[in-house]
C-alpha cells in the first residue's frame, strides 16, 4: 500500500474544532502505541456521524510502516445509561475484522482503545451511499444498489452464523454485561403499550387476538435458532455502495440476533429510519430472493416458504409495531407534529404503507387477526390525517423512470 511521508510534524489546522483535534491526537497516540513507532496524522475532514460520535477522515502524514494513505477515526463520548454504543462499535469491528478479507462486510479496524473510546478504521473512500442511489435519477443504479444491499446482508449473516459466543466474549472483555439486541427493550415496550396508544390517538381498538399474536411473534423472534451478527440499523445512509459490493458503516447497535428480523427490512424498507419512501412493485421480492441465495448454504430450510414466510411475518409485525410506537407520540406532539422536512415523506404516509403491507402479507398467510388489525390502523390513520397524507410515493430514482 502506498503512503506519503513527511519530515515535519503536520498541523491539524485552525479550522478544526476542539473535538476533532482531540480525536486526531488520540488516534495518533493509539496508532503509535499499536505499531510501536510515531505515526502522525493530518488534514482532518469531519464526516457525518450519528451525533453520538466524532467521525473524522485523516491523512497518514508520517509513518515508518506501510499503511493506507487515509484513515477514518471515530471517537465516542462517555456512555450514558445501560447501553454503550462504543462497546458495540468496537466489538462489532473486532468480530468482522477477524473474517477473511473477501468476506469482510465492513472497514477493517486498525486499532481501538477502550480508555480513549476510539476506533481507527480503514477508509473506504468516497463511494456513494445507498441513499444517494435511491434519491438520484438512475433507476437501474438504485435497483442494483438495493440488490447489492440484500446480498451483503445475506453474506453477513452466513459468514457470522455460529459466532454468538465469540461476540459475547468480546463484549465481556469490554466490561459490558448485557449483549442483547439494543432494540429488545423498545420492542418489549411497544408490545405492551402500543394498544393503548392506538386507542387514544387513532381510536383503534386492538383485539386480544391481535395483541396475543404480536406477543407470540416477539417470543418466536427472541428464541429463533437462525441467529447471526446484525449491524442493527438499516438506514440507507449507513450502506456504502463500493466496487466490492455494499459495505456496512455503523455498528453502534451491532449485536447477534434473528436473521429473519433483519430480512424483514426488505419488506419494511429501512424501518429504523424515517427517510424511507416506497419501493416499486416486485423490488422487495427480488431483494428477499437475493438474501435467501446467500443464507441458503447455512440454513437450507429458509429456502422453504412454509418455514420462512411465517417467521418473516413475525419479524415484519414487530418492526411495524415498533416504528408505530416510536412515531405516534411525535406525530401527536403539537411542537413536532407540524415539523416536516420536504426531503422525507410524512410519517403518517410511512406508517400507513407499513401497516398496508403487513395487512397484505398477513392475509396471504391466513392470519386474519393481524390482517384485520392492520386494516383498522390504516383506517385510523386515514381518518386522522386524510387520504392524501397516507399516500407514500416511491423513491426519487424510480419516479424518474416513469
Amino acid at each position: 500500500m502506498s503512503v506519503e511521508i513527511t519530515a515535519d510534524q503536520p498541523l491539524i489546522g485552525d479550522a478544526a474544532g476542539p473535538e476533532v483535534m482531540e480525536a486526531v491526537a488520540a488516534a495518533e497516540s493509539v496508532l503509535s502505541r499499536r505499531y510501536g513507532a510515531a505515526i502522525r496524522l493530518a488534514d482532518p475532514e469531519e464526516l457525518d456521524g450519528t451525533g453520538r460520535s466524532v467521525v473524522v477522515r485523516v491523512r497518514v502524514a508520517a509513518t515508518p510502516f506501510a499503511m493506507p494513505r487515509t484513515l477514518v477515526v471515530k471517537r465516542y463520548p462517555p456512555a450514558v445509561g445501560d447501553r454503550d454504543p462504543f462497546a458495540h462499535e468496537a466489538v462489532s469491528h473486532q468480530l468482522l475484522t477477524a473474517l477473511p478479507v473477501e468476506d469482510r462486510p465492513a472497514p477493517e479496524m486498525l486499532a481501538h482503545d477502550v480508555g480513549k473510546r476510539l476506533v481507527v478504521l480503514e477508509d473506504l473512500g468516497r463511494a456513494p451511499r445507498l441513499a444517494e442511489k435511491l434519491l438520484g435519477a438512475d433507476a437501474r443504479a438504485a435497483e442494483r444498489g438495493l440488490l447489492a444491499w440484500a446480498r451483503a446482508m445475506g453474506r453477513l449473516h452466513a459468514t457470522t452464523a455460529g459466532r454468538e459466543a465469540d461476540f459475547d466474549a468480546l463484549m465481556r472483555r469490554q466490561g459490558v454485561k448485557c449483549c442483547q439486541d439494543p432494540l429488545a427493550s423498545d420492542i418489549g415496550a411497544a408490545l405492551a403499550r402500543l394498544p393503548d396508544l392506538l386507542a387514544t390517538s387513532l381510536g383503534v381498538v386492538t383485539s386480544e387476538a391481535a395483541a396475543t399474536a404480536a406477543r407470540q411473534s416477539g417470543r418466536r423472534v427472541e428464541t429463533s435458532r437462525f441467529r447471526a451478527f446484525s449491524s442493527s440499523t438499516s438506514c440507507p445512509d449507513n450502506n456504502l455502495v463500493t466496487s466490492r459490493g455494499v459495505r456496512f458503516l455503523d455498528f453502534e447497535g451491532g449485536c447477534v440476533r434473528d436473521v429473519v428480523f433483519d430480512a424483514a427490512c426488505l419488506r419494511v424498507p429501512f424501518p429504523s429510519c424515517w427517510c424511507a419512501f416506497a419501493l416499486p412493485p416486485g423490488m422487495s421480492e427480488a431483494m428477499l430472493a437475493a438474501w435467501r441465495a446467500e443464507v441458503g448454504s447455512v440454513w437450507p430450510e429458509l429456502d422453504d416458504d412454509a418455514v420462512l414466510l411465517p417467521r418473516l411475518l413475525d419479524a415484519q409485525l414487530l418492526w411495524v409495531w415498533l416504528s408505530t410506537w416510536r412515531a405516534l407520540p411525535r406525530m401527536l406532539d403539537p411542537l413536532t407534529a407540524g415539523a416536516h422536512d420536504i426531503q422525507v415523506p410524512p410519517r403518517s404516509a410511512v406508517l400507513a404503507a407499513r401497516w398496508s403491507r403487513l395487512r397484505e402479507n398477513a392475509a396471504a398467510l391466513g392470519v386474519g387477526e393481524i390482517a384485520d388489525h392492520a386494516d383498522a390502523v390504516v383506517a385510523g390513520l386515514r381518518g386522522r390525517y386524510g387520504s392524501a397524507a397516507i399516500e407514500l410515493p416511491v423513491y426519487w430514482a424510480f419516479r424518474q423512470s416513469n
